[in-house]
Protein backbone atom coordinates (compact mmCIF):
# COMPACT_ATOMS: atom_id res chain seq x y z
CA UNK A 1 0.00 0.00 0.00
CA UNK A 2 2.59 2.56 0.58
CA UNK A 3 4.45 1.84 -2.35
CA UNK A 4 1.09 2.86 -4.17
CA UNK A 5 0.21 5.52 -2.04
CA UNK A 6 3.89 6.63 -3.35
CA UNK A 7 3.73 6.04 -6.94
CA UNK A 8 0.22 8.24 -7.11
CA UNK A 9 2.55 10.68 -5.29
CA UNK A 10 4.40 11.28 -8.12
CA UNK A 11 1.39 12.73 -10.05
CA UNK A 12 1.97 15.82 -8.59
CA UNK A 13 5.33 16.13 -10.29
CA UNK A 14 5.53 18.96 -12.60
CA UNK A 15 8.08 18.24 -15.23
CA UNK A 16 5.67 15.54 -17.55
CA UNK A 17 9.60 13.72 -18.67
CA UNK A 18 10.85 13.30 -15.36
CA UNK A 19 7.27 12.39 -13.75
CA UNK A 20 6.90 9.63 -15.97
CA UNK A 21 10.67 8.52 -15.56
CA UNK A 22 9.99 8.66 -11.89
CA UNK A 23 6.47 6.60 -12.15
CA UNK A 24 8.38 3.99 -14.18
CA UNK A 25 11.36 3.78 -11.21
CA UNK A 26 9.02 3.65 -8.78
CA UNK A 27 6.18 0.90 -10.54
CA UNK A 28 9.25 -1.48 -11.29
CA UNK A 29 10.78 -1.30 -8.04
CA UNK A 30 7.39 -2.03 -6.63
CA UNK A 31 6.68 -5.32 -8.75
CA UNK A 32 10.68 -6.39 -8.15
CA UNK A 33 9.91 -6.00 -4.52
CA UNK A 34 6.77 -7.87 -4.29
CA UNK A 35 8.16 -10.42 -6.09
CA UNK A 36 11.46 -10.76 -4.23
CA UNK A 37 9.10 -10.64 -1.02
CA UNK A 38 6.45 -13.15 -2.39
CA UNK A 39 9.62 -15.83 -3.05
CA UNK A 40 10.99 -14.96 0.22
CA UNK A 41 8.14 -15.76 2.37
CA UNK A 42 7.22 -18.85 0.18
CA UNK A 43 10.49 -19.73 1.02
CA UNK A 44 9.89 -19.84 4.27
CA UNK A 45 6.56 -21.39 4.69
CA UNK A 46 8.07 -24.26 2.73
CA UNK A 47 10.66 -24.90 5.38
CA UNK A 48 8.29 -26.35 7.62
CA UNK A 49 5.75 -28.04 5.17
CA UNK A 50 5.20 -31.47 3.12
CA UNK A 51 6.50 -31.45 -0.32
CA UNK A 52 3.43 -31.32 -2.02
CA UNK A 53 2.34 -27.93 -0.09
CA UNK A 54 2.20 -25.05 -2.16
CA UNK A 55 2.70 -21.31 -1.79
CA UNK A 56 -0.01 -19.51 -4.34
CA UNK A 57 0.48 -15.59 -4.69
CA UNK A 58 -2.60 -14.10 -3.05
CA UNK A 59 -4.96 -11.45 -4.00
CA UNK A 60 -2.34 -8.57 -2.62
CA UNK A 61 0.04 -9.26 -5.24
CA UNK A 62 -1.85 -9.21 -8.28
CA UNK A 63 -2.96 -5.99 -6.67
CA UNK A 64 0.25 -4.79 -6.90
CA UNK A 65 0.56 -5.81 -10.25
CA UNK A 66 -1.40 -3.16 -11.60
CA UNK A 67 1.96 -1.21 -11.47
CA UNK A 68 2.81 -2.54 -14.99
CA UNK A 69 -0.04 -0.89 -16.22
CA UNK A 70 1.70 2.56 -14.69
CA UNK A 71 5.21 1.76 -16.27
CA UNK A 72 3.00 1.17 -19.95
CA UNK A 73 1.20 4.19 -19.09
CA UNK A 74 3.90 6.49 -18.31
CA UNK A 75 6.48 5.40 -21.44
CA UNK A 76 3.56 6.66 -23.63
CA UNK A 77 3.13 9.99 -21.31
CA UNK A 78 6.46 10.67 -21.32
CA UNK A 79 6.87 10.30 -24.97
CA UNK A 80 10.06 8.14 -24.82
CA UNK A 81 11.97 7.53 -28.18
CA UNK A 82 12.00 4.01 -29.10
CA UNK A 83 15.60 3.51 -27.95
CA UNK A 84 15.03 4.61 -24.60
CA UNK A 85 11.44 2.40 -24.47
CA UNK A 86 13.32 -0.88 -25.72
CA UNK A 87 15.85 0.14 -22.67
CA UNK A 88 13.22 0.63 -20.05
CA UNK A 89 11.17 -2.71 -21.38
CA UNK A 90 14.72 -4.56 -21.53
CA UNK A 91 16.04 -3.01 -18.15
CA UNK A 92 12.50 -4.40 -16.82
CA UNK A 93 12.60 -7.63 -18.33
CA UNK A 94 16.23 -8.39 -17.06
CA UNK A 95 15.59 -7.25 -13.53
CA UNK A 96 12.79 -10.27 -13.16
CA UNK A 97 14.97 -13.10 -15.18
CA UNK A 98 17.55 -12.11 -12.76
CA UNK A 99 15.24 -12.88 -9.45
CA UNK A 100 14.05 -15.97 -11.36
CA UNK A 101 18.06 -17.20 -12.33
CA UNK A 102 18.78 -16.68 -8.40
CA UNK A 103 15.87 -19.02 -7.52
CA UNK A 104 14.10 -16.63 -6.23
CA UNK A 105 10.69 -18.17 -7.33
CA UNK A 106 11.87 -21.99 -6.87
CA UNK A 107 9.28 -22.46 -3.95
CA UNK A 108 6.21 -20.65 -5.27
CA UNK A 109 3.27 -22.43 -6.49
CA UNK A 110 3.31 -20.91 -9.81
CA UNK A 111 7.18 -21.57 -10.34
CA UNK A 112 7.00 -25.19 -9.81
CA UNK A 113 3.84 -25.73 -12.22
CA UNK A 114 5.93 -24.22 -15.39
CA UNK A 115 9.14 -26.53 -13.80
CA UNK A 116 6.43 -29.45 -13.94
CA UNK A 117 5.26 -28.34 -17.72
CA UNK A 118 8.99 -26.97 -18.93
CA UNK A 119 9.21 -29.39 -21.32
CA UNK A 120 5.80 -29.27 -23.28
CA UNK A 121 5.84 -25.45 -22.80
CA UNK A 122 8.06 -24.11 -25.26
CA UNK A 123 6.69 -26.71 -27.79
CA UNK A 124 2.63 -24.75 -26.67
CA UNK A 125 4.49 -21.20 -27.39
CA UNK A 126 5.29 -21.86 -30.59
CA UNK A 127 1.80 -23.68 -31.49
CA UNK A 128 0.40 -20.56 -30.48
CA UNK A 129 2.91 -18.30 -32.09
CA UNK A 130 2.25 -20.31 -35.25
CA UNK A 131 -1.63 -20.20 -35.06
CA UNK A 132 -1.27 -16.32 -34.44
CA UNK A 133 1.08 -15.50 -37.63
CA UNK A 134 -0.92 -18.04 -39.65
CA UNK A 135 -3.98 -16.45 -39.08
CA UNK A 136 -2.57 -12.81 -39.53
CA UNK A 137 -0.73 -13.73 -42.83
CA UNK A 138 -4.36 -15.52 -43.98
CA UNK A 139 -6.26 -12.80 -42.67
CA UNK A 140 -4.06 -10.36 -44.94
CA UNK A 141 -4.07 -12.28 -47.91
CA UNK A 142 -8.00 -12.20 -48.42
CA UNK A 143 -8.42 -8.59 -46.17
CA UNK A 144 -5.87 -6.38 -48.51
CA UNK A 145 -7.70 -7.69 -51.70
CA UNK A 146 -11.26 -7.26 -50.24
CA UNK A 147 -9.97 -4.12 -49.28
CA UNK A 148 -9.43 -2.81 -52.66
CA UNK A 149 -12.83 -4.02 -53.44
CA UNK A 150 -14.94 -2.51 -51.12
CA UNK A 151 -12.81 0.59 -52.53
CA UNK A 152 -13.75 0.23 -56.08
CA UNK A 153 -16.99 -0.49 -55.83
CA UNK A 154 -18.25 1.03 -53.29
CA UNK A 155 -22.08 -0.48 -53.34
CA UNK A 156 -20.60 -3.42 -51.69
CA UNK A 157 -19.23 -2.12 -49.17
CA UNK A 158 -22.40 -2.22 -47.13
CA UNK A 159 -22.98 -5.92 -47.56
CA UNK A 160 -18.97 -6.90 -47.17
CA UNK A 161 -19.13 -5.13 -43.51
CA UNK A 162 -22.24 -6.64 -42.75
CA UNK A 163 -21.20 -9.99 -43.45
CA UNK A 164 -18.05 -9.48 -41.79
CA UNK A 165 -19.70 -7.92 -38.24
CA UNK A 166 -22.48 -11.04 -38.30
CA UNK A 167 -19.45 -13.05 -38.17
CA UNK A 168 -17.54 -10.95 -35.48
CA UNK A 169 -20.62 -11.13 -33.44
CA UNK A 170 -20.08 -15.16 -33.40
CA UNK A 171 -19.11 -16.49 -30.11
CA UNK A 172 -15.31 -18.00 -30.28
CA UNK A 173 -15.94 -21.57 -29.27
CA UNK A 174 -19.20 -21.94 -31.46
CA UNK A 175 -17.87 -21.31 -34.42
CA UNK A 176 -14.69 -23.13 -33.12
CA UNK A 177 -17.67 -26.07 -32.88
CA UNK A 178 -19.06 -25.31 -36.16
CA UNK A 179 -16.05 -26.03 -38.55
CA UNK A 180 -15.28 -29.40 -37.12
CA UNK A 181 -18.20 -31.08 -39.19
CA UNK A 182 -17.66 -29.49 -42.63
CA UNK A 183 -13.68 -30.04 -42.36
CA UNK A 184 -14.08 -33.36 -41.39
CA UNK A 185 -16.28 -33.73 -43.91
CA UNK A 186 -13.89 -32.38 -46.53
CA UNK A 187 -10.90 -34.41 -44.89
CA UNK A 188 -13.05 -37.51 -46.07
CA UNK A 189 -13.77 -36.38 -49.64
CA UNK A 190 -10.59 -34.97 -50.55
CA UNK A 191 -7.99 -37.60 -48.41
CA UNK A 192 -4.94 -35.87 -49.41
CA UNK A 193 -6.12 -33.18 -46.97
CA UNK A 194 -6.02 -35.85 -44.27
CA UNK A 195 -2.52 -37.12 -45.18
CA UNK A 196 -1.42 -32.79 -44.82
CA UNK A 197 -3.27 -32.96 -41.44
CA UNK A 198 -6.40 -30.61 -42.03
CA UNK A 199 -9.49 -32.76 -40.95
CA UNK A 200 -11.75 -31.06 -38.11
CA UNK A 201 -10.12 -30.98 -35.46
CA UNK A 202 -6.35 -29.48 -35.06
CA UNK A 203 -4.54 -26.33 -36.17
CA UNK A 204 -6.63 -25.92 -39.63
CA UNK A 205 -10.45 -24.93 -38.40
CA UNK A 206 -8.42 -22.85 -35.77
CA UNK A 207 -6.94 -20.93 -38.39
CA UNK A 208 -9.94 -20.63 -40.16
CA UNK A 209 -11.90 -19.45 -37.66
CA UNK A 210 -9.03 -16.87 -36.45
CA UNK A 211 -9.00 -16.06 -39.79
CA UNK A 212 -12.51 -15.01 -39.94
CA UNK A 213 -12.57 -13.48 -36.78
CA UNK A 214 -9.33 -10.86 -38.23
CA UNK A 215 -11.31 -9.53 -41.37
CA UNK A 216 -13.20 -7.20 -40.12
CA UNK A 217 -11.02 -4.76 -37.83
CA UNK A 218 -8.07 -5.29 -40.73
CA UNK A 219 -10.55 -5.01 -43.55
CA UNK A 220 -11.95 -1.44 -41.70
CA UNK A 221 -8.58 -0.08 -40.81
CA UNK A 222 -7.11 -0.63 -44.19
CA UNK A 223 -10.64 1.08 -45.48
CA UNK A 224 -10.22 3.95 -43.37
CA UNK A 225 -6.83 4.85 -43.74
CA UNK A 226 -6.61 5.04 -47.47
CA UNK A 227 -9.88 6.13 -48.35
CA UNK A 228 -9.09 9.60 -45.70
CA UNK A 229 -6.08 10.42 -48.27
CA UNK A 230 -6.91 13.48 -49.66
CA UNK A 231 -8.61 14.05 -53.31
CA UNK A 232 -6.34 16.99 -53.60
CA UNK A 233 -3.31 14.61 -52.52
CA UNK A 234 -4.20 12.26 -55.08
CA UNK A 235 -4.96 14.89 -58.00
CA UNK A 236 -1.28 16.21 -57.63
CA UNK A 237 0.18 13.15 -57.62
CA UNK A 238 -1.95 12.32 -61.34
CA UNK A 239 -0.76 15.50 -62.28
CA UNK A 240 3.04 14.45 -61.95
CA UNK A 241 2.21 11.80 -63.85
CA UNK A 242 2.20 9.05 -61.12
CA UNK A 243 -0.36 5.74 -61.95
CA UNK A 244 -2.26 3.90 -60.17
CA UNK A 245 0.24 1.46 -59.26
CA UNK A 246 2.81 4.17 -58.53
CA UNK A 247 0.63 6.58 -57.11
CA UNK A 248 -1.11 3.69 -54.44
CA UNK A 249 2.86 2.59 -53.41
CA UNK A 250 4.33 6.15 -53.01
CA UNK A 251 1.32 8.04 -52.15
CA UNK A 252 -1.88 5.99 -50.98
CA UNK A 253 -0.21 3.57 -48.61
CA UNK A 254 2.68 6.03 -46.72
CA UNK A 255 -0.40 8.18 -45.72
CA UNK A 256 -2.73 5.73 -44.89
CA UNK A 257 -0.10 3.54 -42.28
CA UNK A 258 -0.86 4.54 -39.39
CA UNK A 259 -4.04 3.03 -40.11
CA UNK A 260 -3.38 0.36 -41.39
CA UNK A 261 -0.73 -0.39 -38.82
CA UNK A 262 -3.55 0.40 -36.18
CA UNK A 263 -5.88 -2.35 -37.80
CA UNK A 264 -3.16 -4.55 -37.63
CA UNK A 265 -2.67 -4.03 -34.30
CA UNK A 266 -6.00 -4.84 -33.03
CA UNK A 267 -5.94 -7.94 -35.02
CA UNK A 268 -2.80 -9.48 -33.75
CA UNK A 269 -3.82 -8.45 -30.14
CA UNK A 270 -6.91 -10.04 -31.21
CA UNK A 271 -5.23 -13.51 -32.07
CA UNK A 272 -3.22 -13.82 -30.00
CA UNK A 273 -6.28 -13.66 -26.92
CA UNK A 274 -8.73 -15.93 -29.33
CA UNK A 275 -6.06 -18.72 -29.81
CA UNK A 276 -6.40 -19.57 -26.97
CA UNK A 277 -9.62 -21.09 -26.91
CA UNK A 278 -8.38 -23.16 -29.99
CA UNK A 279 -7.15 -25.32 -27.46
CA UNK A 280 -10.57 -27.05 -27.01
CA UNK A 281 -10.08 -28.14 -30.69
CA UNK A 282 -7.04 -29.78 -30.38
CA UNK A 283 -4.94 -27.19 -32.08
CA UNK A 284 -2.63 -26.38 -28.73
CA UNK A 285 -1.15 -23.07 -27.68
CA UNK A 286 -0.98 -21.86 -24.55
CA UNK A 287 -4.96 -22.71 -24.24
CA UNK A 288 -3.78 -26.06 -23.07
CA UNK A 289 -2.88 -24.71 -20.27
CA UNK A 290 -5.72 -22.72 -19.19
CA UNK A 291 -8.38 -25.48 -19.86
CA UNK A 292 -5.95 -28.23 -18.00
CA UNK A 293 -5.80 -25.85 -15.10
CA UNK A 294 -9.46 -25.43 -15.14
CA UNK A 295 -10.66 -29.14 -15.31
CA UNK A 296 -7.89 -29.68 -12.29
CA UNK A 297 -8.92 -26.68 -10.61
CA UNK A 298 -5.40 -26.06 -10.60
CA UNK A 299 -5.25 -21.59 -10.57
CA UNK A 300 -1.43 -21.93 -11.19
CA UNK A 301 -1.41 -24.04 -13.99
CA UNK A 302 -4.30 -21.18 -15.52
CA UNK A 303 -1.85 -18.77 -14.70
CA UNK A 304 0.98 -20.73 -16.58
CA UNK A 305 -0.59 -20.45 -19.68
CA UNK A 306 -3.02 -16.59 -19.27
CA UNK A 307 0.25 -15.33 -18.26
CA UNK A 308 1.94 -15.17 -21.55
CA UNK A 309 -0.63 -15.18 -23.80
CA UNK A 310 -1.27 -11.06 -21.82
CA UNK A 311 2.44 -11.19 -22.05
CA UNK A 312 2.54 -11.68 -25.78
CA UNK A 313 -0.42 -9.09 -26.17
CA UNK A 314 1.44 -6.24 -24.41
CA UNK A 315 4.37 -6.95 -26.52
CA UNK A 316 2.62 -6.98 -29.79
CA UNK A 317 0.83 -3.95 -28.53
CA UNK A 318 4.45 -2.50 -27.46
CA UNK A 319 5.80 -3.55 -31.45
CA UNK A 320 3.39 -1.96 -32.84
CA UNK A 321 3.21 1.22 -31.03
CA UNK A 322 7.07 1.56 -31.98
CA UNK A 323 5.96 1.00 -35.73
CA UNK A 324 2.93 3.53 -35.34
CA UNK A 325 5.71 6.17 -34.04
CA UNK A 326 7.98 5.15 -37.28
CA UNK A 327 4.96 5.71 -39.52
CA UNK A 328 4.06 9.17 -38.01
CA UNK A 329 7.46 10.74 -38.00
CA UNK A 330 7.74 10.30 -41.66
CA UNK A 331 4.33 11.83 -42.66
Amino acid sequence: MTGLCGLALLSFVRRPKLRSFATILAAALILWGSLAGAGHFAALLMQESPPTARASLGPAFWTLAVAILAIADAMQRGNFVIPARVCIGAAFCAGFFLMAAAGDFDDLSLAKEFSNNRGIFVTELLRHLGLVCAATFFALLIGVPLTMLVLRKTAVAGFVFASLGILQTIPSIALFGVLIAPMSKLSEQLPFLRDLGINGTGPAPAIIALTLYSLLPLVRGFYTGLSEVAREVKDAATAIGFGARQMFIEVELPLAMPALLSGLRVVTIQAIGLASVAALIGAGGLGTFIFQGIGQYALDLVLVGALPVILLALLANFFFEMLLGLARRKL
